[in-house]
């Protein structure tokens, strides 16, 4: 268990060091970056900018196309900035004195490919140019494109354009927030509310007043096309079966239809309230009613209070009674310009009684309230069905003297210029790209030859995966924890559970040791012996019947004698090894169960006792050999 926890310390501990390199290796780089020339600093950041190089062509667009705009020529020569001034406004806000420049990208940036960018911040912006040619809303649809990028995110401002109306009165120079448009659609965000406008204009055919329509929201989230400083591009796409769609970034987050999915709708309902149609006095809208029938019970008390105080409540031992809560803090001092005729009397500050730190309470004792149980409130009668209930009313439908039923809301007022009139807290909002078209394949290739490559760019210089959690981690250190516990829980934890584990129980598996070859040898020999005895045995017998009753005798003391010394022999043995086992107790606990299996069977057996004590009876060299063997084998 120590192992494997030792070994998931260390490599949780390698993993923070690791990562901890990863996080000086920038500062590090700083470092040597202040020793170089500032010409080789500002190389070095413009190929951190373009570190993937492509090659960049200004786009040409193709097809039926009333407006394309790419700034990549460096002027704004056909924008004209607005010279009038905002109304209902602060005139030192009022005019459109926003700054406009031709640029490119911040970061990630193309070569050659220059954009649009508002470079004022709290001021109020306005710049528009005319299309090659008017736009009349017949059988073809529109589709209007172009490229956002907030560089440094979006505080409170819009990056939405205008599509101006046409008429004779159009002037440029004169743009402003009440210039007549016919479509405002772009991104917009104020506080934590991201908004993807496209707002129409409506004339409405009974008396020729125009009403902003509102499309439903988008989809999606858009908080992080404010939020990435990415380059983003914009379409919208209407049709003349009055459907629209809205995409981002080429994929659609909105489409509905112009007559139904806008707010107020396009055309109002055929009937609404009579206006002067009024409610009958006698007209009864109660559904549920006191029941008439009801009385109040005798032992009802409604002027029961609903607190009381405890009776069982009982005065603390030790309250001052004649201490006050309150005293006046002895410490401080009138002030030096205190003037009692203009501010009165001067009182002391009031401060908790140091007496009454110790008591219970101080001041007049009163008993806790707790809940009457006799209260019950003032009495009401149970309701009943109302009998007369005749439902809510509602005033009688009338036809709607405005009604009008406009069932092409495409056919819009035709435009004839591109405009931008825009307040934001944010500077460097980039624009690019713009394009109006009839044909949305005119306007992906468009976007395929300009958009398309900043993406490109913008995708090879993304850091990796591991730089983004490095960088995360600069700004909320306390993401290494999070980093350490997702790596090394899971690491751990597979160690603690999957990691080979070592057999906590020693077990001791006694085997029958295969016998020897010595003793082999010794049972050949002791069979030898054996046949030797035979013959001496019976040799000593014949010897045995000639010599009589004093050959018997002195062979019985032979034997008690070598028995004697035998058994002699047997208990020193025995208390030997008692004593020996006392002394390397400890010793014998571990090794005695593998020295059981290492040695030779060497135990005097039953047979060989009863063989020795046979051969005792033997007379001559056979009863010496046989004890000497035995005594052979006991030690």
């Amino acid at each position: 268990m120590r192992l494997r926890w030792s070994w998931t310390f260390i490599f949780l501990l390698a993993i923070a060091v690791v990562a901890w390199a990863e996080v000086d290796e920038p500062e590090d780089d700083e470092e040597e970056a202040f020793v170089e020339d500032s010409a080789e600093v500002e190389a070095a950041e413009a190929d951190a900018n373009v570190s993937f190089q492509v090659t960049y062509k200004t786009p040409v667009p193709t097809g039926e196309v009333y407006f394309a705009e790419t700034f990549d020529d460096g002027s704004m020569g056909r924008w004209h900035l607005s010279k009038t001034m905002k109304e209902d406004v602060d005139d030192d806000i009022a005019k459109y004195d926003g700054k406009w420049e031709v640029e490119a990208l911040k970061e990630n940036k193309v070569p050659g490919d220059l954009g649009l960018v508002l470079k004022s911040r709290a001021k109020h912006h306005a710049i528009a140019a005319m299309l090659d040619k008017a736009f009349v809303f017949k059988n073809k649809p529109l589709v209007v494109q172009y490229e956002v990028n907030f560089q440094d995110g979006i505080d409170c401002g819009g990056a939405y354009i205008k599509l101006l109306s046409d008429s004779a009165d159009l002037d440029l120079e004169q743009f402003h927030d009440r210039t007549p448009y016919t479509i405002m659609f772009g991104p917009d965000k104020c506080g934590e509310d991201y908004k993807l406008h496209f707002i129409f204009r409506h004339k409405n055919p009974l008396n020729s007043d125009m009403e902003e329509k509102h499309a439903k929201r988008a989809s999606v989230d858009l908080k992080k096309f404010y939020t990435d400083k990415k380059t983003h591009l914009y379409t919208l796409v209407l049709n003349p079966d009055n459907s629209y769609e809205i995409f981002i970034d080429q994929s659609s987050v909105s489409q509905g239809s112009l007559l139904i999915d806008v707010v107020p709708p396009v055309n109002p309902p055929k009937e609404i309230d009579d206006p002067k149609d009024r409610k009958p006095e006698d007209w009864d809208e109660r559904a549920k009613i006191p029941d008439p029938d009801a009385a109040k019970p005798d032992d009802w008390d409604e002027e029961a209070p609903a607190m009381v105080e405890d009776p069982g409540a009982l005065k603390p031992d030790g309250w001052l009674d004649d201490e006050p809560e309150l005293v006046p803090d002895p410490s401080a001092e009138k002030p030096a310009d205190w003037d009692e005729e203009m501010d009165g009397e001067w009182e002391a500050p009031q401060i908790p009684n140091p007496a009454c730190e110790t008591a219970p309470g101080c001041g007049t004792w009163k008993p806790p309230m707790i809940n009457n149980p006799q209260y019950k409130g003032k009495w009401k009668a149970p309701l009943i069905d109302n009998p007369n209930y005749q439902g809510v009313w509602s005033p009688r439908k009338v036809p709607n003297p405005d009604y009008f039923e406009d069932l092409h809301p495409f056919r819009m007022s035709s435009f004839r210029a591109v405009g931008l009139e825009l307040w934001s807290m944010t500077s460097d909002i980039y624009f690019d790209n713009f394009i109006v078209t009839s044909e949305k394949a005119v306007a992906d290739r468009w976007a395929s030859d300009s958009w398309g490559l900043k993406k490109l760019v913008a995708s090879a210089n993304e850091p990796g995966m591991l730089s983004q959690l490095v960088l995360a981690a600069e700004d909320r250190p306390w993401l290494w924890i999070i980093y350490i516990l997702t790596v090394g829980l899971p690491i751990g934890l597979g160690v603690l559970f999957c990691w080979p584990k070592k057999a906590t129980d020693e077990y001791v598996y006694k085997k029958v040791d295969t016998p020897k070859a010595e003793s082999v040898e010794e049972e050949e020999q002791e069979e030898e012996e054996e046949e030797e005895d035979e013959q001496v045995e019976a040799e000593a017998d014949a010897e045995a019947e000639g010599e009589g009753e004093v050959a018997e005798e002195a062979a019985e003391a032979e034997t008690a004698g070598a028995k004697a010394d035998l058994e002699e022999k047997m208990e020193e043995a025995e208390e030997g090894a008692e004593d020996e086992d006392e002394d390397e107790d400890e010793e014998e606990e571990e090794e005695d169960k593998e020295e059981e299996a290492s040695k030779p069977n060497d135990t005097v057996s039953d047979d060989e006792m009863k063989e020795a004590d046979e051969g005792v009876h033997n007379s001559g060299d056979g009863q010496k050999h046989a004890v000497r063997k035995r005594r052979v084998r006991k030690d």
